[in-house]
């Protein structure tokens, strides 16, 4: 064991702390006497510590193994600015030059260098190995361990020959380091790496400061930019699914003010490494990312993560999350949740061997289950990581204790549940339990006659929401259990066969309904206006104006139009052109009455106006489309040669013509409708919409008997609007 007060006096010499957080201090120990050693430590919590000090104070090199390049970079950067020596950490990857190796490995051989970097790939080239045979090596970390397992979020086949190629280079100590990891990936990581003799190191994977809440997906971009308004000046990571995404998501966030910066694996890396840079700096407040930004980055005061789509899985969930926050100080976890988005990823894995598919169904199921579930949120995250969390003490840092759902009394239904699987034994997944309950006579089900069990069809008074409410209670309890690596089947456990034995009142909190969307599901949403009845008196305004112009009211603003001025209140006509759907012209020939209609009402309710009138703005990309087609337009080019060149389709084209026109912007498609309408038919529907109160193109299309199509009738609907409207 290494003498405390070196370690201590280390400590202080290259980063200038006082004292050790945790179990830091035991595990450099541990590696410092050549122990295998394996640490199961959530993001914030110093991990990167664990290998970097022992690096320094130990005779030799330590190999780091870490899977991504621009995570190599940012720590090397890192454990340079803390030690102040340029050499004494460096990277061996394929973004170097032969020359750039050379120095590298003579920094090696001087002993300058105490930590190289580098990735599996790269440890795996035969050159490399014999260059670090004929070194002294201290020890070998790999970190984000968890990509060794098919079962972690970050699965990397490559991080599968790691102790081959450490047996290459020799008899050296392995730590392995990892922020989250379940018990099966755990078992994966210390099978594979060989290390069944390792120390366990595991700290608790809670992390109090974090708050975590799931939202419907309902106006998540308008919600997103209201919540960074909200924190502005506040570092933030937004993820997404898809490159395409980030980049769009990033793009209308610039558009309305937002530092934002896009990364994503399909950047070039002197872009991707750029945009880092610009986060770490604090140039840049917002990075927009796929799950490529983020692994190890040293910023400790990301005060917010939010998913705009639904991770893969839990570890992916929680991973992400933890970049939060990870100086103890605040940090929020928003996600937008929608069942679409599951059945997206779900498409995704159709391809996959089936096996393969199968977990990540099951990964996935698992991240629908802490979706829906209205139990605590902490206390599934840790019970997902096999550690017991008393709820009680999440002190209402998350959505279900800060807004708790309906509960109901649940004791004699959990009775019947345990029975059921305690007697059918544990062959049988969540689904084929509540088909039993339900009473489904699924194939499988008759195969295993279960359609003859006394609790066949025993649940049909409840729905399928609180069967599956009921089982996922059953397990945060303990009263089941899940062998995730068999698929996910259930079987009773010994507290479940004391619940049996003494049963005690159980109250059920009901799993989130997400087709129904509470008014405070909306961050900042105030309903259906900030002002009803501004709201109303608008609407009398406008039927009123369309009276007089012997018009549609839709024509004039659309309620969507008329909803955010009774939130806004604009009073001037600069003011008026920042509402969705009222451009300059609209502004200009219907605006007036409505201004004075709200400055009226602002100054007799004595209405505190906000201060900046800010809506979702258009892209620069979109406007440029924009301006793109209101020129052909005015060139007389055929519509669909328009839609071609802009490589969108057709009805994309007239949806964007539409908002061009209902905007207040004159364009004259008379050229087109004269390609699909002959002047009789053309007066005929216009007729037709200048009695309609709505517009419904649905409704025209059954009126005219279907002898017109959709996109015709919109066509039509549009040189409407354009005529009279503007």
């Amino acid at each position: 064991m290494m003498n405390s007060t070196k370690l201590h006096e280390a400590l202080k010499k290259y980063f200038g702390f006082e004292g050790f957080k945790g179990q830091q201090e035991d595990i450099i120990n541990n590696i410092c006497q050549n122990k295998n050693t394996f640490v199961i430590m959530p993001t914030g919590a110093g991990k990167s510590l664990c290998y970097q000090l022992p690096a320094l104070v130990l005779e030799g090199t330590a190999i780091i193994i870490s899977p991504l390049i621009a995570l190599m970079k940012n720590q090397v950067d890192s454990i340079r600015a803390y030690t102040g020596s340029e050499g004494v950490a460096e990277f061996l990857n394929s973004s170097l030059n032969k020359t750039e190796v050379k120095e590298v490995m003579d920094n090696i051989r001087k002993g300058t260098t105490k930590m190289v970097f580098m990735a599996p790939e790269s440890l795996g080239k035969q050159d490399y190995i014999d260059f670090l045979k004929s070194v002294p090596v201290s020890f070998v970390a790999v970190d984000e361990a968890h990509c060794i397992s098919e079962w972690g979020h970050d699965f990397r086949p490559e991080y599968r020959n790691i102790r081959k190629m450490i047996a290459e280079i020799g008899q050296i100590p392995v730590i392995a380091l990892t922020a989250t990891a379940t018990p099966k990936v755990q078992l994966d990581i210390v099978k594979n790496l060989q290390m069944g003799d390792a120390t366990l190191f595991k700290s608790s994977f809670n992390r109090p400061n974090l708050y975590y809440e799931i939202r419907p997906k309902v106006e998540a971009v308008k919600n997103i930019i209201k919540f960074i308004k909200d924190n502005q000046g506040k570092s933030g990571i937004i993820y997404c699914l898809s490159r395409k995404k980030a980049e769009e998501l990033s793009l209308v966030l610039q558009a309305n003010g937002i530092k934002s910066a896009p990364y994503h694996a399909g950047l070039d890396a002197h872009v991707r490494s750029k945009h880092q840079d610009q986060f770490l700096m604090e140039e840049v407040d917002v990075i927009v990312a796929t799950i490529a930004f983020g692994m190890g980055i040293d910023k400790p005061d990301v005060r917010f993560v939010i998913h705009y789509d639904m991770p893969k899985s839990i570890e992916n969930y929680y991973q992400e999350t933890g970049r939060a926050g990870r100086d103890g100080m605040e940090g929020i976890c928003l996600a937008f949740y929608s069942e679409n988005d599951i059945i997206k990823l779900q498409k995704f894995s159709k391809d996959k061997y089936i096996a393969e598919k199968e977990i990540s169904n099951l990964l996935l199921n698992e991240v629908v289950s802490y979706a829906e579930s209205a139990v605590c949120r902490r206390k599934q995250i840790l019970h997902y990581f096999g550690e017991f969390f008393n709820d009680s003490q999440c002190t209402n840092m998350c959505d279900a204790c800060r807004y708790p759902q309906e509960k109901v009394q649940a004791t004699k239904e959990m009775s019947t549940l345990l029975e059921m699987v305690k007697s059918i034994g544990k062959k049988f997944d969540t689904q084929h339990i509540m088909n039993i309950l339900m009473g489904e006579e699924t194939h499988d089900l008759l195969l295993y006659q279960h359609d003859k069990l006394p609790e066949f069809g025993i649940g049909k008074s409840q729905d399928n929401r609180f069967w599956k409410s009921l089982i996922k209670f059953a397990l945060l309890q303990g009263f089941l259990l899940k062998d995730i690596e068999n698929y996910g089947l259930l079987r009773l456990s010994e507290e479940g066969e004391t619940f049996l034995k003494s049963p005690f009142i159980i109250t059920l909190p009901l799993d989130h309904n997400y087709e129904t969307v509470r008014e405070d599901d909306l961050l900042g949403s105030q309903g259906e206006s900030a002002d009803p009845q501004l709201f109303e008196m608008l609407k009398e305004l406008r039927k009123k104006v369309a009276k007089e112009k012997k018009l549609p009211p839709y024509i004039i603003f659309q309620d969507p139009s008329l909803e955010e001025m009774a939130t806004l209140y604009p009073i001037t006509q600069d003011e008026l052109t920042k509402i969705n759907g009222v451009g300059p012209g609209k502004a200009a020939k219907y605006g007036k009455p409505f201004l004075e209609l709200i400055e009226r009402y602002v100054e007799e309710n004595e209405v505190e106006r906000p201060m900046d009138i800010s809506v979702i703005k258009t892209t620069e990309e979109t406007l440029k489309n924009k301006i793109y087609i209101i020129k052909n337009i005015d060139r007389k080019l055929p519509f669909r040669d328009i839609a071609k060149s802009l490589n969108m389709e057709y009805e994309d084209l007239l949806n964007d013509i539409e908002s061009i026109v209902n905007s207040g912007t004159k364009i004259n498609i008379t050229y087109q409708v004269n390609e699909v309408f002959d002047k009789e038919i053309q007066h005929e529907i216009i007729e037709y919409f200048r009695g309609s109160e709505s517009g419904d193109l649905d409704a025209a299309v059954e009126e005219f008997e279907q002898e017109f199509s959709r996109e015709d009738l919109k066509l039509m609907h549009i040189k409407f609007i354009a005529d009279l409207g503007n």
